[in-house]
Protein backbone atom coordinates (compact mmCIF):
# COMPACT_ATOMS: atom_id res chain seq x y z
CA UNK A 1 0.00 0.00 0.00
CA UNK A 2 1.42 3.38 -1.03
CA UNK A 3 2.38 5.77 1.78
CA UNK A 4 1.53 9.36 0.91
CA UNK A 5 4.43 11.78 0.59
CA UNK A 6 4.75 15.54 0.53
CA UNK A 7 6.43 15.29 -2.88
CA UNK A 8 3.20 13.87 -4.37
CA UNK A 9 1.60 17.31 -4.59
CA UNK A 10 4.61 18.81 -6.34
CA UNK A 11 4.78 15.91 -8.79
CA UNK A 12 1.08 16.17 -9.61
CA UNK A 13 1.35 19.94 -10.09
CA UNK A 14 4.21 19.34 -12.52
CA UNK A 15 2.21 16.71 -14.43
CA UNK A 16 -0.78 19.04 -14.77
CA UNK A 17 1.26 22.06 -15.81
CA UNK A 18 1.19 23.11 -19.44
CA UNK A 19 4.90 23.86 -19.14
CA UNK A 20 6.17 20.54 -17.82
CA UNK A 21 9.90 20.62 -18.49
CA UNK A 22 11.71 17.29 -18.01
CA UNK A 23 11.89 16.71 -14.28
CA UNK A 24 14.89 15.61 -12.22
CA UNK A 25 13.90 14.01 -8.91
CA UNK A 26 16.93 14.32 -6.66
CA UNK A 27 17.73 12.82 -3.29
CA UNK A 28 19.69 10.16 -1.43
CA UNK A 29 19.27 6.48 -2.08
CA UNK A 30 16.25 4.73 -0.52
CA UNK A 31 14.23 7.87 0.22
CA UNK A 32 11.35 6.74 -2.03
CA UNK A 33 12.00 8.52 -5.33
CA UNK A 34 11.12 5.61 -7.66
CA UNK A 35 8.04 4.67 -5.66
CA UNK A 36 6.74 8.25 -5.78
CA UNK A 37 7.21 8.41 -9.57
CA UNK A 38 5.41 5.08 -10.07
CA UNK A 39 2.56 6.42 -7.94
CA UNK A 40 2.39 9.47 -10.19
CA UNK A 41 2.39 7.13 -13.20
CA UNK A 42 -1.03 5.87 -12.09
CA UNK A 43 -2.42 9.24 -13.23
CA UNK A 44 -1.41 8.43 -16.82
CA UNK A 45 -2.73 5.83 -19.24
CA UNK A 46 0.70 4.22 -19.15
CA UNK A 47 4.06 4.57 -17.40
CA UNK A 48 7.15 3.44 -19.27
CA UNK A 49 10.05 2.89 -16.89
CA UNK A 50 13.66 2.30 -17.87
CA UNK A 51 16.26 1.46 -15.24
CA UNK A 52 19.62 2.27 -16.80
CA UNK A 53 21.49 0.39 -14.11
CA UNK A 54 19.67 -2.88 -14.80
CA UNK A 55 18.62 -2.47 -18.44
CA UNK A 56 21.89 -1.67 -20.18
CA UNK A 57 20.42 -2.67 -23.53
CA UNK A 58 18.82 0.79 -23.65
CA UNK A 59 22.15 2.63 -23.46
CA UNK A 60 22.89 2.44 -27.25
CA UNK A 61 19.68 4.38 -27.96
CA UNK A 62 21.43 7.43 -26.54
CA UNK A 63 24.60 7.15 -28.62
CA UNK A 64 25.00 9.45 -31.58
CA UNK A 65 22.28 12.00 -32.35
CA UNK A 66 19.97 12.70 -29.40
CA UNK A 67 16.73 13.14 -31.31
CA UNK A 68 13.97 13.04 -28.69
CA UNK A 69 11.28 11.82 -31.11
CA UNK A 70 13.50 9.02 -32.44
CA UNK A 71 14.53 7.95 -28.92
CA UNK A 72 10.90 7.87 -27.73
CA UNK A 73 9.88 5.81 -30.79
CA UNK A 74 12.74 3.33 -30.25
CA UNK A 75 11.86 2.96 -26.57
CA UNK A 76 8.23 2.27 -27.51
CA UNK A 77 9.34 -0.47 -29.91
CA UNK A 78 11.64 -2.07 -27.33
CA UNK A 79 9.09 -2.13 -24.49
CA UNK A 80 6.09 -2.91 -26.68
CA UNK A 81 4.10 0.08 -25.41
CA UNK A 82 3.07 3.30 -27.04
CA UNK A 83 4.80 6.47 -25.85
CA UNK A 84 2.23 9.21 -26.38
CA UNK A 85 2.29 12.86 -25.33
CA UNK A 86 -0.25 13.59 -22.62
CA UNK A 87 -0.93 9.89 -22.04
CA UNK A 88 2.48 8.40 -21.18
CA UNK A 89 4.85 9.10 -18.32
CA UNK A 90 8.38 8.26 -19.43
CA UNK A 91 10.52 7.46 -16.39
CA UNK A 92 14.32 7.21 -16.62
CA UNK A 93 15.49 5.61 -13.36
CA UNK A 94 19.14 5.38 -12.26
CA UNK A 95 19.88 7.80 -15.10
CA UNK A 96 23.38 8.48 -13.78
CA UNK A 97 24.38 5.11 -15.27
CA UNK A 98 23.84 6.56 -18.76
CA UNK A 99 25.24 10.13 -18.96
CA UNK A 100 24.04 10.54 -22.55
CA UNK A 101 20.48 9.98 -21.31
CA UNK A 102 20.96 12.95 -19.00
CA UNK A 103 22.12 15.02 -21.95
CA UNK A 104 19.06 13.91 -23.92
CA UNK A 105 16.74 15.61 -21.44
CA UNK A 106 17.69 18.94 -22.95
CA UNK A 107 16.39 17.80 -26.32
CA UNK A 108 13.20 16.38 -24.85
CA UNK A 109 12.65 19.87 -23.43
CA UNK A 110 13.40 21.64 -26.70
CA UNK A 111 11.98 19.27 -29.32
CA UNK A 112 9.36 17.16 -27.53
CA UNK A 113 7.94 19.34 -24.73
CA UNK A 114 4.52 17.67 -24.94
CA UNK A 115 5.90 14.41 -23.49
CA UNK A 116 6.10 13.97 -19.71
CA UNK A 117 9.64 12.85 -18.79
CA UNK A 118 11.00 12.25 -15.29
CA UNK A 119 14.54 11.18 -14.38
CA UNK A 120 15.88 10.01 -11.02
CA UNK A 121 18.99 8.32 -9.72
CA UNK A 122 20.64 7.38 -6.45
CA UNK A 123 24.00 8.90 -7.47
CA UNK A 124 22.62 11.54 -9.80
CA UNK A 125 24.49 14.43 -8.17
CA UNK A 126 27.85 12.92 -9.14
CA UNK A 127 26.82 12.64 -12.79
CA UNK A 128 25.44 16.19 -12.85
CA UNK A 129 28.68 17.55 -11.39
CA UNK A 130 30.53 16.13 -14.37
CA UNK A 131 28.00 17.52 -16.88
CA UNK A 132 27.98 21.26 -16.09
CA UNK A 133 26.16 22.10 -19.33
CA UNK A 134 23.53 19.38 -19.16
CA UNK A 135 20.69 21.85 -19.70
CA UNK A 136 20.32 24.44 -16.98
CA UNK A 137 16.99 26.23 -17.39
CA UNK A 138 15.57 23.49 -19.60
CA UNK A 139 14.76 21.16 -16.72
CA UNK A 140 12.99 21.33 -13.39
CA UNK A 141 14.38 19.80 -10.20
CA UNK A 142 12.55 18.55 -7.14
CA UNK A 143 14.38 17.44 -4.00
CA UNK A 144 13.28 14.50 -1.88
CA UNK A 145 14.31 13.41 1.62
CA UNK A 146 13.38 10.70 4.11
CA UNK A 147 9.90 11.04 5.59
CA UNK A 148 9.24 14.02 7.82
CA UNK A 149 7.52 13.49 11.15
CA UNK A 150 4.18 14.42 9.57
CA UNK A 151 4.73 11.86 6.80
CA UNK A 152 5.67 9.29 9.44
CA UNK A 153 2.40 9.94 11.27
CA UNK A 154 0.41 9.58 8.05
CA UNK A 155 2.27 6.40 7.10
CA UNK A 156 1.53 4.81 10.48
CA UNK A 157 -2.16 5.69 10.54
CA UNK A 158 -1.87 8.64 12.94
CA UNK A 159 -3.19 11.40 10.67
CA UNK A 160 -5.72 12.34 13.37
CA UNK A 161 -2.85 13.57 15.55
CA UNK A 162 -1.80 15.95 12.79
CA UNK A 163 -5.35 17.31 12.55
CA UNK A 164 -5.51 17.92 16.31
CA UNK A 165 -2.03 19.43 16.42
CA UNK A 166 -2.84 21.86 13.61
CA UNK A 167 -5.61 23.32 15.78
CA UNK A 168 -2.97 24.28 18.36
CA UNK A 169 -0.67 27.31 18.38
CA UNK A 170 1.49 29.27 20.81
CA UNK A 171 -1.72 31.02 21.88
CA UNK A 172 -3.68 27.78 22.22
CA UNK A 173 -1.66 24.78 23.49
CA UNK A 174 -2.56 21.18 22.80
CA UNK A 175 -4.93 19.14 24.91
CA UNK A 176 -2.83 17.05 27.32
CA UNK A 177 -4.05 13.76 25.82
CA UNK A 178 -2.86 14.65 22.33
CA UNK A 179 0.35 16.15 23.68
CA UNK A 180 1.27 12.84 25.34
CA UNK A 181 0.51 10.86 22.19
CA UNK A 182 2.55 13.18 19.97
CA UNK A 183 5.57 13.00 22.25
CA UNK A 184 5.41 9.20 22.21
CA UNK A 185 5.15 9.12 18.43
CA UNK A 186 8.09 11.51 18.18
CA UNK A 187 10.15 9.14 20.32
CA UNK A 188 9.27 6.35 17.88
CA UNK A 189 10.22 8.59 14.97
CA UNK A 190 13.67 9.24 16.42
CA UNK A 191 14.27 5.48 16.65
CA UNK A 192 12.76 4.51 13.30
CA UNK A 193 13.73 7.50 11.18
CA UNK A 194 12.09 8.30 7.89
CA UNK A 195 13.35 5.82 5.32
CA UNK A 196 10.15 4.43 3.74
CA UNK A 197 11.16 0.78 3.88
CA UNK A 198 11.92 1.02 7.60
CA UNK A 199 8.75 2.99 8.33
CA UNK A 200 6.70 0.32 6.52
CA UNK A 201 8.40 -2.38 8.59
CA UNK A 202 7.55 -0.45 11.77
CA UNK A 203 3.94 0.01 10.67
CA UNK A 204 3.72 -3.70 9.90
CA UNK A 205 5.46 -5.13 12.98
CA UNK A 206 5.90 -2.45 15.66
CA UNK A 207 9.22 -4.18 16.38
CA UNK A 208 12.29 -2.00 16.92
CA UNK A 209 14.68 -4.94 16.46
CA UNK A 210 13.32 -5.85 13.03
CA UNK A 211 13.63 -2.20 12.00
CA UNK A 212 17.20 -2.07 13.25
CA UNK A 213 18.12 -5.17 11.26
CA UNK A 214 16.73 -3.50 8.15
CA UNK A 215 18.61 -0.28 8.92
CA UNK A 216 21.85 -2.28 9.20
CA UNK A 217 21.19 -3.76 5.76
CA UNK A 218 20.55 -0.31 4.33
CA UNK A 219 23.83 0.98 5.77
CA UNK A 220 25.67 -1.86 4.04
CA UNK A 221 23.96 -0.94 0.77
CA UNK A 222 25.04 2.68 1.16
CA UNK A 223 28.59 1.56 1.81
CA UNK A 224 28.50 -0.75 -1.21
CA UNK A 225 27.76 2.38 -3.27
CA UNK A 226 31.02 3.99 -2.12
CA UNK A 227 32.92 2.07 -4.77
CA UNK A 228 30.69 3.68 -7.42
CA UNK A 229 31.49 7.26 -6.42
CA UNK A 230 33.07 8.96 -9.41
CA UNK A 231 36.03 10.49 -7.62
CA UNK A 232 38.68 8.05 -6.50
CA UNK A 233 38.28 8.19 -2.74
CA UNK A 234 39.09 5.12 -0.71
CA UNK A 235 35.80 3.46 0.39
CA UNK A 236 37.43 2.74 3.76
CA UNK A 237 37.96 6.47 4.27
CA UNK A 238 34.36 7.17 3.29
CA UNK A 239 33.17 4.69 5.92
CA UNK A 240 35.43 6.29 8.52
CA UNK A 241 34.16 9.77 7.73
CA UNK A 242 30.52 8.66 7.76
CA UNK A 243 30.90 7.10 11.21
CA UNK A 244 32.87 10.07 12.50
CA UNK A 245 30.16 12.42 11.26
CA UNK A 246 27.64 10.35 13.22
CA UNK A 247 29.65 10.78 16.41
CA UNK A 248 30.22 14.51 15.74
CA UNK A 249 26.64 15.45 14.82
CA UNK A 250 25.70 19.10 15.37
CA UNK A 251 29.27 19.94 16.42
CA UNK A 252 31.83 21.67 14.23
CA UNK A 253 33.23 18.84 12.14
CA UNK A 254 36.84 18.11 13.13
CA UNK A 255 38.78 16.42 10.35
CA UNK A 256 41.41 14.99 12.69
CA UNK A 257 38.75 13.00 14.55
CA UNK A 258 37.62 11.32 11.34
CA UNK A 259 40.86 9.76 10.13
CA UNK A 260 44.63 9.92 10.20
CA UNK A 261 44.51 11.05 6.58
CA UNK A 262 45.35 14.61 5.53
CA UNK A 263 42.59 17.13 6.10
CA UNK A 264 42.26 17.63 2.33
CA UNK A 265 41.49 13.93 1.85
CA UNK A 266 38.94 13.93 4.66
CA UNK A 267 37.33 17.08 3.22
CA UNK A 268 37.04 15.39 -0.17
CA UNK A 269 35.36 12.36 1.41
CA UNK A 270 33.04 14.62 3.41
CA UNK A 271 32.05 16.52 0.27
CA UNK A 272 31.24 13.28 -1.54
CA UNK A 273 29.01 12.10 1.31
CA UNK A 274 27.24 15.47 1.22
CA UNK A 275 26.76 15.13 -2.55
CA UNK A 276 25.30 11.66 -2.00
CA UNK A 277 22.77 13.16 0.41
CA UNK A 278 23.92 11.10 3.39
CA UNK A 279 25.29 14.12 5.24
CA UNK A 280 23.81 17.61 5.41
CA UNK A 281 25.89 20.63 6.46
CA UNK A 282 24.83 23.60 8.52
CA UNK A 283 27.13 26.57 7.92
CA UNK A 284 28.17 29.29 10.32
CA UNK A 285 27.18 32.83 9.37
CA UNK A 286 27.62 36.22 10.98
CA UNK A 287 23.90 36.82 10.34
CA UNK A 288 24.02 40.60 10.20
CA UNK A 289 21.31 40.52 7.56
CA UNK A 290 19.81 38.68 4.61
CA UNK A 291 20.63 36.64 2.66
CA UNK A 292 22.32 34.54 5.31
CA UNK A 293 24.70 32.99 2.80
CA UNK A 294 26.41 36.33 2.14
CA UNK A 295 28.30 36.10 5.43
CA UNK A 296 28.66 32.32 5.60
CA UNK A 297 31.95 30.76 6.62
CA UNK A 298 31.99 27.42 4.80
CA UNK A 299 35.18 26.35 6.53
CA UNK A 300 33.15 26.16 9.74
CA UNK A 301 30.32 23.67 9.42
CA UNK A 302 28.46 21.29 11.66
CA UNK A 303 27.23 18.10 10.05
CA UNK A 304 23.84 16.39 10.29
CA UNK A 305 23.16 12.81 9.25
CA UNK A 306 20.23 12.55 6.87
CA UNK A 307 18.20 10.13 9.03
CA UNK A 308 17.99 9.59 12.79
CA UNK A 309 17.39 5.83 12.55
CA UNK A 310 20.52 5.38 10.43
CA UNK A 311 22.42 7.64 12.84
CA UNK A 312 21.62 5.37 15.79
CA UNK A 313 22.72 2.26 13.89
CA UNK A 314 26.00 3.92 12.85
CA UNK A 315 26.62 4.89 16.47
CA UNK A 316 25.96 1.30 17.46
CA UNK A 317 28.57 0.13 14.93
CA UNK A 318 31.09 2.71 16.16
CA UNK A 319 30.48 2.55 19.90
CA UNK A 320 29.44 -1.09 20.22
CA UNK A 321 26.23 -0.21 22.03
CA UNK A 322 23.74 2.62 22.13
CA UNK A 323 21.63 1.20 24.95
CA UNK A 324 21.90 4.38 27.04
CA UNK A 325 20.89 6.56 24.09
CA UNK A 326 17.99 4.22 23.32
CA UNK A 327 16.77 4.28 26.91
CA UNK A 328 16.88 8.09 26.93
CA UNK A 329 14.85 8.27 23.72
CA UNK A 330 12.19 5.85 24.93
CA UNK A 331 11.95 6.67 28.65
CA UNK A 332 13.69 9.93 29.61
CA UNK A 333 11.65 12.98 30.54
CA UNK A 334 10.95 15.41 27.72
CA UNK A 335 13.50 17.85 29.16
CA UNK A 336 16.26 15.25 29.46
CA UNK A 337 15.60 13.90 25.99
CA UNK A 338 16.25 17.31 24.43
CA UNK A 339 19.07 18.44 26.73
CA UNK A 340 21.21 15.31 26.99
CA UNK A 341 21.67 14.56 23.35
CA UNK A 342 22.25 16.16 20.00
CA UNK A 343 19.67 14.05 18.17
CA UNK A 344 16.82 16.49 18.78
CA UNK A 345 18.89 19.36 17.41
CA UNK A 346 19.71 17.29 14.34
CA UNK A 347 16.08 16.33 13.75
CA UNK A 348 15.01 19.97 14.07
CA UNK A 349 17.36 20.90 11.23
CA UNK A 350 16.20 17.97 9.11
CA UNK A 351 12.54 18.84 9.71
CA UNK A 352 13.17 22.40 8.55
CA UNK A 353 14.66 21.10 5.30
CA UNK A 354 11.95 18.49 4.74
CA UNK A 355 9.15 21.01 5.14
CA UNK A 356 10.61 23.50 2.68
CA UNK A 357 9.12 23.63 -0.85
CA UNK A 358 10.34 20.64 -2.82
CA UNK A 359 11.78 22.78 -5.60
CA UNK A 360 14.33 24.39 -3.25
CA UNK A 361 17.75 23.10 -2.31
CA UNK A 362 17.60 24.64 1.14
CA UNK A 363 20.76 25.45 3.10
CA UNK A 364 20.96 25.51 6.88
CA UNK A 365 22.79 28.22 8.81
CA UNK A 366 23.67 28.82 12.45
CA UNK A 367 25.50 31.43 14.49
CA UNK A 368 28.29 30.98 16.96
CA UNK A 369 30.77 33.21 18.76
CA UNK A 370 33.86 31.96 20.52
CA UNK A 371 35.24 34.02 23.37
CA UNK A 372 37.67 33.21 26.14
CA UNK A 373 35.89 31.00 28.67
CA UNK A 374 32.59 31.65 26.87
CA UNK A 375 30.82 30.27 23.86
CA UNK A 376 27.49 31.36 22.39
CA UNK A 377 25.56 29.49 19.71
CA UNK A 378 22.11 29.72 18.12
CA UNK A 379 21.19 26.40 16.57
CA UNK A 380 19.50 27.56 13.34
CA UNK A 381 18.72 30.79 11.53
CA UNK A 382 16.03 31.29 8.90
CA UNK A 383 14.79 34.29 6.95
CA UNK A 384 11.34 35.43 8.03
CA UNK A 385 9.43 38.63 7.46
CA UNK A 386 12.54 40.23 5.86
CA UNK A 387 14.59 39.63 9.03
CA UNK A 388 16.69 36.89 10.60
CA UNK A 389 14.71 34.45 12.72
CA UNK A 390 16.77 32.63 15.38
CA UNK A 391 15.65 29.11 16.29
CA UNK A 392 16.86 27.44 19.48
CA UNK A 393 16.44 23.75 20.28
CA UNK A 394 16.12 23.81 24.03
CA UNK A 395 14.07 22.43 26.88
CA UNK A 396 15.01 24.97 29.54
CA UNK A 397 12.87 27.95 30.40
CA UNK A 398 13.95 31.44 29.45
CA UNK A 399 16.65 31.66 32.12
CA UNK A 400 18.75 29.03 30.31
CA UNK A 401 18.83 30.80 26.95
CA UNK A 402 21.77 33.14 27.37
CA UNK A 403 23.12 32.53 23.84
CA UNK A 404 19.79 33.46 22.29
CA UNK A 405 19.52 36.67 24.30
CA UNK A 406 23.10 37.59 23.36
CA UNK A 407 22.35 37.06 19.68
CA UNK A 408 19.06 38.96 19.70
CA UNK A 409 20.65 41.85 21.58
CA UNK A 410 23.61 42.01 19.18
CA UNK A 411 21.42 41.84 16.05
CA UNK A 412 18.60 44.00 17.45
CA UNK A 413 15.97 41.26 17.03
CA UNK A 414 12.79 40.90 19.07
CA UNK A 415 11.33 37.61 17.81
CA UNK A 416 12.62 34.04 18.08
CA UNK A 417 11.45 30.43 18.21
CA UNK A 418 12.24 27.74 20.74
CA UNK A 419 11.83 24.10 19.72
CA UNK A 420 11.44 21.55 22.48
CA UNK A 421 9.24 18.67 23.54
CA UNK A 422 7.06 20.89 25.68
CA UNK A 423 3.61 22.03 24.61
CA UNK A 424 2.99 25.05 22.41
CA UNK A 425 3.46 28.32 24.27
CA UNK A 426 5.02 31.78 24.30
CA UNK A 427 6.76 34.16 26.64
CA UNK A 428 8.39 37.57 26.76
CA UNK A 429 11.84 38.26 28.15
CA UNK A 430 12.76 41.69 29.45
CA UNK A 431 16.35 42.27 28.41
CA UNK A 432 17.69 44.54 31.11
CA UNK A 433 21.05 44.70 29.33
CA UNK A 434 19.32 46.46 26.43
CA UNK A 435 17.32 49.12 28.24
CA UNK A 436 14.48 46.73 28.99
CA UNK A 437 13.87 45.63 25.40
CA UNK A 438 11.23 42.90 25.16
CA UNK A 439 12.23 39.70 23.36
CA UNK A 440 9.23 37.61 22.31
CA UNK A 441 9.63 33.84 21.93
CA UNK A 442 7.10 31.41 20.49
CA UNK A 443 7.46 27.79 21.55
CA UNK A 444 7.01 25.47 18.56
CA UNK A 445 7.38 21.82 19.63
CA UNK A 446 9.80 19.51 17.84
CA UNK A 447 6.80 17.41 16.82
CA UNK A 448 5.22 20.46 15.13
CA UNK A 449 8.05 22.06 13.14
CA UNK A 450 5.84 22.01 10.04
CA UNK A 451 3.74 24.66 11.85
CA UNK A 452 6.60 27.14 12.17
CA UNK A 453 5.68 30.58 10.84
CA UNK A 454 8.31 30.23 8.09
CA UNK A 455 6.04 27.63 6.46
CA UNK A 456 2.77 29.55 6.79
Amino acid sequence: MYKERKIDTALLDWAKSSNHKPLLLRGARQVGKSTAVRHLGEQFESCVEINFDKQKSFHPLFNGDLDAHVIASQIANLVGKQVQPGKTLLFFDEIQACPNAILSLRFFAEDYPQLHVIAAGSLLEFALAELPTFGVGRMKSLFMFPMSFDEFLMATGKSGLIAERQKASPLQPLNAVFYTQLVQQFRNYIMIGGLPEVVCKWDETGDYLQCQELQDELILSYEDDFAKYKKKVDPVLLRQVLRSAASQITNKFVYAQASGEKASKVREALDLLIMAGLLIPATRTSANGLPLGDEADRSYQKILLFDSGILLRLLNMSLGSVRQITEEILTASETDLVNKGKISEMIAGLEIIKNMPSNLRHELYYWTREEKNSRSEVDYLEPFDARVLPIEVKAETQGGMKSLWNFMREKNLNYALRCSLENFGQFDYEDKMAEGAIRHVDVIPLYAISQMPIFQ
